[in-house]
Formats: structure tokens, sequence, C-alpha cells
């Protein structure tokens, strides 16, 4: 729907600026909410009684039972990129490997997915270094970045903006467009823009790529793994606080004394009339004091129900369970972990689709910037990830000696599929070389120490007959042409 009061689309610098940060404020709190409850930072103790702070204060303010964040990890440490194949090779592109090292994508790739499972999205943005054609990827946040896509197309961008703060509370904004890429500051958010300075745009496209999580047609409000496990976080941290109160007032038998006259101190003041322990007694000489005591609280009651709401973290997010301890904790093990896990695999294969989508735009757009303009439009580009299924060595040992014997697998696609990067692919490939090339030698030198026979008829090493032995083995075997000329003439 059309925003209130923009009746055509923004035309002027200061009019997208204002467009574009007008949306990226409005989803700022969603954004922030997402990641407080990731970084485990939510305020768990508004959910207690107040009996709660009257007795404990904030002995427990930094007391959270958050489960957010193993939801969010338990699918981002599956999503591993290991290279790109950007063309009919099979082997991944070296190029796309440089460029992925120099960027420190190793690690930054897996911020950027973290960010995108947290936020709903992040981006990717590709541009060039000042002084070199080598491109520069960096990942970017939901809270600093947005785009505007073209109308009618859910890939092409219209224009994007960043604005970010600097050490000494300057602002900053950057608006990429197709053609021109302004930028602009100001002091305060109350301040206006300075005049944006405009440079032109060399790539000729907006220049940031949208790593959007759980993609769905007709969708444009970007989707938290977080976003359905938060009510029934919440639900756990209120239970759970209500089991601390419990356990201060509840857990243990309270007793009842009527009919007892309560003493004074020297004040005035109400005296507890006895003081239990293990080895006393207690005696009344009033015959009319009456006793009894209050049942203990169940606090097992409360166990049960965090336990069932775990539950249903885990059926929603398709957690395993024992990444959740439900049941105990007991981990499965040899098919039965297969099966736990299989629900989390398949989120993660459906994960590197989208994601994997994102990372090949952003590597055709670097060889943009480097200037190589097959491999900016090398559409067949496939990202290679890793195997997103933890199994033991001896088990992928297993499945790959019977793809091997049974299917015939390359050796190449087995190294692959046992996990390995192209790097170590190619490694292996070159100590197979070595290892042929030095057994060739061997076989050559035993050759040439070998004593090789005389020729018959032929002197030997020094000038005579080769020796009986040697003769007799280099005889021609006697044929049976004189048999076959008895049969003949009979």
């Amino acid at each position: 729907m059309p925003t209130p009061g923009i009746t055509s689309a923004p035309v002027t610098p200061i009019e997208w600026i204002t467009w574009l940060e007008g949306r990226l404020t409005a989803r700022a709190s969603q954004v922030r909410k997402y990641r407080t409850y990731y970084d485990a930072e939510e305020t768990t103790l508004g959910f207690a009684q107040t009996k709660f702070k009257e007795e404990f204060g904030y002995l427990f303010r930094e007391w959270r039972d958050n489960f957010c964040s193993i939801v969010v990890d338990s699918l981002s440490e599956r999503l591993t990129v290991q290279g790109f194949r950007l063309g009919d090779d099979p082997e991944a592109d070296s190029d796309a490997h440089e460029i992925w090292q120099r960027n420190f994508l190793d690690a930054d790739s897996n911020a950027a997915h973290i960010e995108a499972l947290t936020a709903g999205e992040s981006y990717l943005a590709v541009w060039g270094h000042e002084d070199t054609a080598k491109p520069i990827i960096t990942p970017e946040t939901a809270d600093e970045v947005v785009v505007q896509y073209a109308p009618g197309s859910r890939r092409k961008l219209d224009a994007a903006l960043k604005r970010y703060w600097d050490d000494w509370g300057t602002e900053h904004v950057t608006l990429w467009t197709p053609k021109l890429v302004y930028t602009a500051q100001r002091g305060s958010t109350y301040d206006s823009w300075t005049e944006p300075r405009p440079a032109k745009n060399p790539l000729g496209v907006v220049p940031i790529v949208p790593l959007v999580n759980r993609q769905r047609l007709g969708r444009k409000k970007p989707f938290s793994e977080i976003a359905p496990i938060v009510p029934l976080q919440d639900a756990v941290s209120k239970i759970a606080a209500d089991a601390i109160v419990a356990s201060e007032f509840g857990a243990y038998p309270q007793r009842i004394l009527s009919g007892i006259e309560i003493p004074e101190d020297e004040d005035g003041n109400p005296v507890a009339p006895i003081k239990a322990a293990i080895d006393r007694m207690l005696l009344f000489e009033d015959e009319n004091v009456k006793w009894g005591q209050f049942a203990a609280a169940e606090l097992q009651n409360y166990v049960h129900l965090i336990n069932l709401f775990v539950q249903h973290i885990s059926t929603i997010s398709r957690t395993p369970p024992h990444y959740l301890l439900v049941n105990g904790g007991q981990a499965p093990s040899g098919e039965s972990i297969q099966s736990a896990e299989a629900g989390l695999v398949a989120k993660a294969r459906e994960r590197m689709l989208h994601f994997g989508e994102s990372w090949e735009t952003a590597m055709r757009l670097a060889f943009l910037v480097k200037g190589d303009k097959a491999k900016a439009e090398a559409w067949q580009a496939e990202t290679i990830w890793a195997d997103p299924e933890f199994r033991s060595e001896a088990q992928r040992a297993d499945a790959m000696v019977k793809r091997a014997q049974g299917l015939g697998v390359p050796q190449r696609q087995l190294w692959e599929d046992a996990g390995y990067t192209p790097q170590q692919i190619a490694r292996f490939e070159d100590m197979q070389d070595e290892e042929f090339k030095r057994k060739l030698d061997q076989q050559k030198q035993m050759t040439d120490a070998m004593p090789q026979p005389a020729m018959p008829g032929a002197p030997g090493a020094a000038g005579k007959p080769a020796p009986k032995g040697q003769a007799a083995a280099m005889k021609k075997p006697q044929g049976n042409s004189g048999n076959n000329a008895r049969k003949i003439a009979a």
C-alpha cells in the first residue's frame, strides 16, 4: 500500500533520501526487538510478580532463560559457503575464491547469515577500491541499509540507501541509483541533510544485494526466525520467574500455630514464638494451642509447563529436541539422530537456495567491478555449500565407498560430498600427481638397477655368450609344426 501523503515516486536525491530514511526508521524498532531476543537481553523480569522485586531486588537482573539464539545458531552453523563455480568447469573458480578471501568472507558471510536469520534480511554492498579494480564486498545490517525495488519487480532495484553514524556523532548517508551515487551528512537527527554530492556509478546498477530469509511471493515484510518464537519465549521466562518466587515462598512447608500468645521484645515488637531445628522439640504449656502446616508447593509443575513450551519451540522452529534438552536432553545416535535432524537439514537446504542466489549475484557484481564481462554474465554460476548434514567419519566414509563402487561417482565429486573445500581438493589432486610421479621414478630406478639379459647370439657384457640359464630362458619355445606336417602326410 502507498504511504499516506506520497502521491508519486521520488525524483530528486533529497526526496529519495527522505523516503528511504523513513522506511529505515519504521522497521528499526522491529530489528532491534529481534536482535535483543537473539542476544538474550530481553526484559525477562517484567513478567515476574511484584513480590519478586520486593524480595530479590536486582539480584536476578541478568538472569535469562533464552532459547532464541539456539534457534538461529543451529541453522546458521549449517550454512557454510565453500566456493563458486562460474562456468562449465567442474572446478571452483580461483578468481572468485581470491575475491572471497580478500574480503574476509569466510567469517563475515556467517555474520551476514546470522543477521538475515535474526532480522529477516541483511545486505551485501559491492563496490571497487578507489585506486584499483579490486572488488569490495561488505555485509550490511538491516537497520542501516534499505532498498527500493522497481515497480512490479522482485529483483531489479531502483535505489538503495545506507545511513550510519561515525564516532564523533556525525550522521552519514549514501544513496545509490543506477547512474549516480550521492553522499550527504548532518550533525544531528534534527538537522537537515547537506546538499547531496553526486558521483558517477560505473557499474550501471544499484550495487546492493539483499540477503532475504525465507523468501515468499507477495510477502514484502522480512521474516525473522525468532518471530514465531518470541511469544513462547516470553511464556517460558514468565513461568521460570514464577518458579523462582515459588521456591522462595512455597517450597517449604509453612507451619501454623493458633491459641498461643505472641511474645514481644523490649520495644514491643513481636518475636517469633518458636525456633524450629532438627534438634528442637516444640513444647507448649497451654493445652489450647493447636498446630498444623501447609504443604510445600510442587515445583515440578513449573518444570512440566516449561518443557511443554520448549517442545513447541522445537516443533515450530524445526530445531532438534536434543538441542533444547527436551526429554532430559538424551542425544540420539545412529539413524535416529539423522531422523531427529532431518527437518533442520531440509530447512538449511531451503535457505541455501535463496542465500546462494544472493551470493552469486554479489560475485557477478564483483567481476563487473574487475571488468571481467564474461564472468559478470555467468548466469550458470553455482554456490558450493558444505554438507548441512552432520555425520560421523565412519558413516561418511562408508557412504563414499558405496557411491564410488555402486554408482561410479568420480573421485573429485566424492571429495566435495565429503565436505572438503575446493582448495583442499586442489591440493589432493596435486598430491596425487606427485605421488604418481614418485612411484614411476621408483619403478624406473628399480628397473635400471636389475641386470639386463643379452640377446641370443649377442656377446655378453664382457664379449662372452650369455649364461646358460639366461640362454635357455630366452630360447624360443618349440612349436607344433612337425606334428602338423605328419598329420597332413597321413
